[in-house]
């Protein structure tokens, strides 16, 4: 099992990969909220990158980052500190399968101005729900934008093993990994309506930093796959995954990462 250490390494070196994007998406945002926001809401913060770039956003407004593991709230607090965030930064340690905390505004009484909710709602045990208790938090006027990965990371060229990301790729989505649904029915249902719906596409050269970002990713779908591939496509993993193979991630020229987000702003 992935420990929670190592995959807020994965979404620490995912943020560093997406760099600016991450505030093109929050740009898109800001054009669909209010005119003045007050309260910004992270839900599902992991490390704080999404928090830090709602703050560099919207600058004048207080942020609620809420997350359900300490190792996460630790780094969001960690974070908000080495940015200068004290007096504007509150993070909250909540399960929200186990219901809406009180005290982060619901039951009609419109305490948030943007919720933001990158890559954690597919987590939710019943995001109806919750969506339905974002929208009760919602001010009038105020957005709920969703964001999530449109596909996995890809990382080597077709060459490597005649397709052998692509096989693994597939046989993940057999599995459900990034198995999320368009959430457009769902906020629906839950009584929004969706304003935009957008793409983002993330295309980095193999630079030292993208390699060890496509380790860390190769390295967690090879313990997913475990004993699931061909025994030479396990061996090609190996090899990638052998700091000092000649195949290694670490050492290819023709690594290119490409990343995607889709997103969708909605409105009560």
């Amino acid at each position: 099992m992935e420990t929670l250490e190592r995959l807020a390494d994965l979404l620490d070196r995912d943020a560093e990969v997406l760099g600016s994007r991450l505030d093109d998406i929050t740009a898109w945002a800001a054009e669909y909220a209010p005119g003045s926001v007050r309260r910004v809401l992270d839900i599902g913060a992991g490390t704080g990158t999404g928090t830090l770039a709602l703050a560099r956003r919207f600058d004048a407004a207080d942020l609620v980052a809420i997350d359900r593991w300490p190792t996460m709230v630790e780094r969001v607090r960690a974070a908000g500190a080495a940015h200068g965030l004290d007096g504007r930064l509150r993070v909250v340690e909540a399960d929200l399968d186990a219901g809406w905390p009180a005290d982060l505004g619901g039951n009609g009484t419109g305490a948030v101005d943007v919720a933001w909710a990158s890559a954690s709602l597919h987590e939710v045990a019943d995001p109806d729900r919750l969506l339905r208790d974002v929208r009760e938090a919602l001010a009038p006027g105020g957005v709920l934008v969703v964001v999530e990965m449109d596909s996995l990371p890809r990382f080597l060229p077709d060459s490597v093993g005649d397709g052998l990301e692509a096989r693994c790729h597939a046989t993940l989505a057999a599995d459900g990994w990034n198995s999320f649904p368009d959430w457009r029915e769902h906020l629906d249902r839950a009584g929004f309506d969706v304003a935009d719906q957008r793409s983002f596409e993330v295309v980095r050269p193999a630079t030292e930093s993208n390699r060890r970002y496509a380790r860390l990713n190769v390295e967690r779908m090879r313990s997913a796959l475990a004993d699931r591939l061909g025994e030479a496509d396990r061996r090609l993993l190996d090899d990638l995954l052998t700091d000092d193979h000649p195949d290694s991630v670490l050492l290819r020229d023709d690594l290119t990462v490409r990343i995607g987000r889709v997103g969708w702003v909605a409105r009560a």
